[in-house]
């Protein structure tokens, strides 16, 4: 039986406050730079079409043609209603400089170079994935509702469906340190890292300890992490030291003074695999307050997953595809694997989500749960800044008797994030859904699980940025011993957290009620 470690309320660990100069960390000269110029050259578009606007009657019309045409363009085009509104409010009130911003950041996911490079790797390694016909009709003969739902991802991640497949749930993060290091310390041919935020400090120099020693003793070390996400939290002499020690890094989408589009699309996955046999994902990161070393907003909650078995070979493609995408250099897929099987009840789906295409996996199958569940819905998330498609599927399925519950955090992270969450909480409380907030602090888990069956775990904030721009991936998964335990960790997480009233909730003061309203109009800039 899988054994859930979750303690809730006091602190397992001593939380200490540690400022940047204890750490040691140091903010890099070239993200103030790159800040400093991209805010400059914003300002020098800006003066110089108002003024070419302004100084001619004929340009002034000209420039509100134009505006009333992309406002048009942007009703028509395909795309969420949410993010249309927010750009026809920018340009109608800055029209040319609107229109410019719009060409260069709204006018589509991304660049169709950057679309083409991927589909050049996923050519290199999506042969190897290989079909799941047998285990999809083994599950929808054993369960047609969420067999449907399998086929869905399947079809829309382009990943397959696996037996074979031990998972293990993990919460909080100081609990699963050691099962990590752990792993780490058993690889023998290789280590793939990919993070959002790789972060100096107690938690990393645990892990980099074990990196450093593997190493040297021959095992292939690979390390992706995103330059945004990491750029504050490691010295400027971090990738050096690491490439000297034998280990491999690439920097996804580096930080630079420029108003490329893709700027806005950050790698924002979590995954560690180990010798193809071993896979690891979730929502923590590596850094000190993941595992409550450090306190920046009360306790931290946070959740993994590890897996043992046949679904590590997706994890393995993400990882390779990614690698390739960041360094051009491709991976020999085919040595990597490992004819690795586990005997465990379930079905695992492990899959990802990219801005380079029109497909949305990750908002779907969260949309998928919800249209299928029959008794309840529990999710976490650390944002809830949603459109009106998911809005309205959360209210159906409330509205058709489901048991809807979402936990959000107590403690915000982000000042002008968390009104634009607490938005959205009237309408959901009035369709009969039932919110908590995380009172002890901050839970930064992205978790679905529904009738007891099914459960996802990932990466994936319910949010613009999550569904619309980051590189995402989760694990979806039915009929195994983690369902059952995220599904414990919920129904403690309940007894922990604050619910939010319908009745209390109206009597929020009005200087409130307007900072949600504005800023929900920006929120698919967020």
């Amino acid at each position: 039986m899988i054994k859930i470690m979750v303690k809730l309320g006091k602190k397992s660990v001593e939380v200490r406050k540690l400022s940047k100069h204890k750490r040691g960390i140091r903010i890099q000269t070239r993200i103030i730079l790159s800040a400093l110029l991209l805010l400059l050259q914003f300002v020098f578009l800006f003066l110089v079409l108002y003024n070419i606007a302004a100084g001619s009657a004929l340009l002034y019309t000209l420039s509100s043609v134009a505006g009333a045409v992309t406002v048009i363009y942007i009703v028509n085009r395909r795309g969420n209603p949410n993010h249309k509104i927010a750009w026809i409010i920018f340009i109608l009130i800055f029209p040319v400089f609107g229109i410019s911003v719009f060409l260069l950041w709204g006018g589509g996911r991304v660049l169709p170079h950057l679309k083409k490079k991927m589909e050049h790797c996923e050519e290199h390694t999506f042969p190897f994935l290989g079909s799941s016909e047998r285990e999809q009709e083994q599950l929808l003969r054993l369960d047609p509702i969420h067999g449907s739902e399998a086929a869905y991802l399947v079809r829309e991640s382009r990943y397959p469906l696996y037996d074979g497949t031990s998972v293990d749930y993990f919460s909080p993060i100081e609990h699963f340190l050691p099962h990590l290091l752990r792993e780490l310390s058993l690889a023998e041919r290789y280590i793939y890292i990919e993070f959002f935020i790789i972060g100096e400090g107690a938690m990393w120099d645990q892990i980099h300890e074990i990196l450093k020693k593997k190493a040297a003793a021959g095992v292939e070390v690979k390390i992706i992490f995103d330059d945004f996400g990491s750029i504050k939290r490691q010295h400027s002499d971090f990738i050096t030291n690491l490439r000297a020690e034998k280990i491999e890094v690439s920097v996804f989408n580096p930080i630079k003074p420029s108003m490329n589009i893709f700027m806005n699309n950050r790698n924002h996955r979590k995954i560690v695999i180990i010798d193809g046999t071993t896979a690891i994902t979730g929502g923590f990161n590596i850094g000190d307050e993941y595992i409550n070393l450090e306190s920046r907003f009360g306790y931290w909650l946070d959740s993994a997953v590890l897996l043992k078995g046949k679904a590590v070979k997706s994890f393995l493609v993400m990882f390779c595809n990614m690698w390739e995408f960041t360094t051009g250099k491709p991976l020999d897929v085919a040595a990597h694997l490992a004819d690795f099987a586990v005997d465990s009840p379930g079905f695992v789906l492990p899959y990802c989500d990219d801005p380079l295409d029109q497909k949305n996996p990750a908002e779907g199958i969260y949309m998928q749960i919800l249209n299928r569940a029959q008794k309840y819905v529990y999710i976490a998330s650390p944002y809830l800044i949603i459109d009106n498609t998911m809005m309205s599927a959360l209210l159906m399925a409330a509205k058709s008797g489901v048991d809807v519950r979402i936990i959000t955090p107590h403690i915000p992270d982000k000042w002008y994030v968390h009104p634009v969450t607490q938005y959205n909480y009237m309408e959901l409380l009035e369709g009969g859904i039932r919110i908590y907030e995380y009172t002890p602090g901050f839970i930064h888990s992205k978790l679905f699980v529904s009738d007891d069956t099914v459960a996802t775990v990932g990466t994936i904030n319910m949010d613009y940025r999550s569904f619309i721009f980051h590189f995402e991936c989760g694990v979806w998964m039915t009929q195994n011993h983690a369902v059952n335990d995220i599904r414990a960790q919920f129904e403690r997480l309940f007894t922990e957290s604050q619910e939010i009233k319908i009745a209390q909730w109206k009597k929020r003061s009005p200087f409130l009620r307007l900072k949600q309203a504005i800023l929900h109009i920006f929120a698919p800039f967020m």
